[in-house]
């Protein structure tokens, strides 16, 4: 997903919401420490072995394994910076400014 897309919000806030269900209602923490370790757990899971329906079932990592080892990955092509066009934003476009 490139950074700066009018969907960045909702990806975000999908994935936020799926972190929720997946890990912070069902585990209390005691300290920070056990949180980033679970956190990291979780997104070991998530990006090596969680199979993803948007991603022909497979998880991120096998993905984007099988993607380069396609003769044409335009289907697949990820815009590059140099290739974006800029947007800039008003200061009160976004509810934080």
């Amino acid at each position: 997903m490139p950074p700066h897309t009018p969907n960045i919000i909702a990806y975000i806030e999908s994935f936020h919401s799926i972190l929720e269900r997946d890990l912070f209602s069902l585990m209390e923490f005691m300290t920070l420490d056990e949180a980033y370790g679970a956190l990291d757990r979780y997104m070991d899971f998530y990006n090596n072995r969680k199979k993803h329906g948007s991603l022909k079932n497979m998880p991120p990592v096998v993905f984007s394994k099988w993607v380069m080892t396609l003769e044409d990955r335009t289907k697949y092509h990820r815009a590059r910076k140099s290739e974006k066009k800029k947007q800039s934003y008003g200061p009160h476009h976004f509810w934080w400014a």
